[in-house]
């Protein structure tokens, strides 16, 4: 999976976008997306850039198949972005 590493029991992403407001669309598409798989995200924003964490929570915060169909949408997404 592109812009994601594994650390500490947590898929990590990193993606930059061009400005503050089509970094908040991503997240507002990442939102939308996450509450479909009813599986969402620790995250952070400045400016251009999104910092997202995920991890399953109710399986003690270990990387599960829920955080990489998550992660794997998500950078579907990024990739609309950045065609």
């Amino acid at each position: 999976m592109t812009n994601w590493k594994e650390e500490s029991n947590a898929l990590i992403g990193h993606f930059q976008f061009d400005n503050f407001s089509v970094a908040f669309s991503f997240m507002t598409q990442v939102a939308l997306l996450s509450e479909k798989m009813n599986h969402h995200p620790n995250w952070s924003n400045s400016w251009n850039k999104v910092e997202i964490r995920l991890t399953t929570h109710d399986a003690g915060n270990v990387i599960t198949q829920k955080d990489k169909d998550l992660a794997k949408g998500i950078t579907k997404i990024y990739n609309e972005y950045n065609k």
